[in-house]
């Protein structure tokens, strides 16, 4: 068993793999080996992260994660706890692992409540056993949603078992009431939905235990994107090696979010950086980084250039798409490129055949920008980033980073990643002109698409989590902050 930390990249299975890889565990053990090992994994953490919890509630569901929750009552009873446990289950519906799993419960001594409110009102502890992967797309009611809510409205920690109840694993999106759990053992697996979408807030620190499964699946759904190397720069090289950017934005009243993207390309070691205001008044030079050039988008040749293209372009944006979507260099599109993109089916098509030109494309949508693109509704993006992400990526052929919590990078004949970086900081006005240069620096410096985007969201990421605590994040600070070593 470990903590799930920012780094290694970890595979990511889907509920289903996790099922197949479980079946076929259970195949090639001994009968009723696999839960007693999962029962006891979870009362070893709990013992881990609450020595000194003395009462402790395990709520258990309906089907075999209440199993898991009743092995871990009865190792944490024999250790000299006091467990209470409920159950809104049925001996007439129950699998044989777990009818083992209550009668050792029940001869280790748990004690025994038919409701929640029956549970004694000062608990060190709790457990969540209520619904595990069986947490996907069903509405939580009746007895699981009175202990969803008390569980909620308790001082004491809760671990969740495999998946806080009410979290739906594969995609991260809450049916309404869930657990907000402080620890979750993920078993056999991990799941995408526990590091996307609402799971970074409903599971706290993830936990690993694969219960000796060692065996995966080929391939799996999703990965946890990893640290990038750092490559460094060689003595022998000069402002040419590392790439021009181009930054076209800043229509009237928006030139900082262009500025900003200008900066960030800056700081993360693009050797020359342009930025193109669409505002015909805007200012002409940052008195506070004089290395920016600004120019107007038609007197540079951008045949060699990286574009940044959409931060604050306004509607005047859409003057400059013909042009840039037609360019043989790579482009990153972002913010009003996009929203001027997903009205116009012209546009669309020329997105599209970039691919079949050799140029590179990383789309950095926000969830209603990706929302306008697909056609849909924020909710539907929201309801599954994963599949949104590929989807989009799919369709247009070319990178995608779905921004948000857990952003996602999708990419065709790619995995998935889902990045570990990143916290509430960045929600703010211009990260996402700064990520959007970030990428544009990374493109500059030779990296393909794909590698580009994940080295910058993760880095982008990185920042904000190791960010000086009482020290405001601006969108300012953070693109100074960035470093090409």
């Amino acid at each position: 068993m470990h903590r799930i930390l920012a780094g290694p990249a970890y595979p990511l299975y889907s509920v289903s793999q996790t099922r197949e890889l479980e079946a076929r565990l259970i195949a090639r053990l001994a009968p009723n080996t696999l839960m007693p090992r999962a029962g006891l994994a979870v009362a070893k953490l709990a013992q881990a992260i609450a020595p000194h919890a003395q009462t402790i509630w395990i709520a258990c569901g309906p089907g075999d994660n209440a199993g898991d929750g009743l092995e871990a009552a009865a190792q944490l009873q024999s250790w000299g706890k006091n467990c209470f446990v409920t159950w809104t289950g049925s001996t007439n519906k129950m699998s044989s692992d777990t009818a083992l799993a209550l009668q050792r419960a029940r001869a280790a001594g748990v004690g025994w409540c038919n409701e929640a409110q029956e549970v004694p009102t000062k608990i060190d502890l709790c457990i969540d056993a209520l619904l595990g992967l069986g947490s996907q797309d069903r509405p939580i009611q009746g007895a699981i949603a009175t202990q969803i809510s008390q569980l909620n409205a308790l001082q004491a920690p809760t671990l969740a078992i495999d998946t806080p109840s009410g979290l739906n694993p594969q995609s991260g999106a809450a049916m309404g009431l869930h657990v907000h759990a402080q620890h979750t053992l993920s078993l056999l697996t991990l799941k995408p939905g526990l590091f996307t979408g609402q799971g970074r807030d409903a599971c706290g620190t993830i936990w690993l235990e694969t219960l000796l499964g060692h065996e995966q699946a080929a391939a799996p759904a999703a990965q946890l994107l990893a640290s990038p190397p750092q490559p460094g720069r060689r003595h022998a090289s000069h402002k040419g090696s590392y790439g021009d950017v181009a930054v076209i934005g800043g229509a009237p009243g928006m030139a900082g979010a262009a500025t900003l993207a200008g900066i960030a390309a800056l700081h993360a070691g693009a050797g020359r950086v342009y930025v193109c205001l669409l505002d015909a008044l805007g200012a002409h030079i940052d008195p506070n980084q004089p290395e920016l050039m600004y120019r107007a988008a038609d007197t540079l040749s951008l045949q060699s250039m990286v574009v940044v293209c959409g931060c604050g372009g306004g509607q005047a944006i859409a003057q400059e798409l013909d042009r840039l979507l037609a360019l043989p260099t790579a482009l990153v599109l972002d913010a009003d490129a996009l929203n001027a993109i997903a009205l116009n089916a012209n546009w669309q098509n020329a997105l599209l055949s970039r691919k079949a030109r050799h140029a590179d494309t990383v789309l950095t949508p926000h969830p209603l920008e990706a929302a306008r693109l697909l056609g849909c509704n924020t909710n539907e993006v929201q309801k599954d980033r994963l599949a949104a992400a590929q989807e989009l990526s799919q369709r247009f052929d070319c990178c995608v980073i779905l921004k948000g919590s857990g952003s996602i990078i999708a990419a065709p004949g790619q995995i998935p990643q889902v990045s570990p970086t990143g916290n509430a900081r960045l929600a703010s006005a211009g990260t996402g002109d700064v990520l959007a240069g970030l990428v544009g620096a990374r493109l500059a410096q030779g990296l393909p698409a794909f590698q580009a985007a994940c080295a910058s969201v993760y880095q982008h990421g990185q920042l904000a989590d190791t960010w000086p605590e009482k020290t405001t994040l601006t969108a300012g600070r953070l693109a100074q902050a960035l470093s090409f070593v």
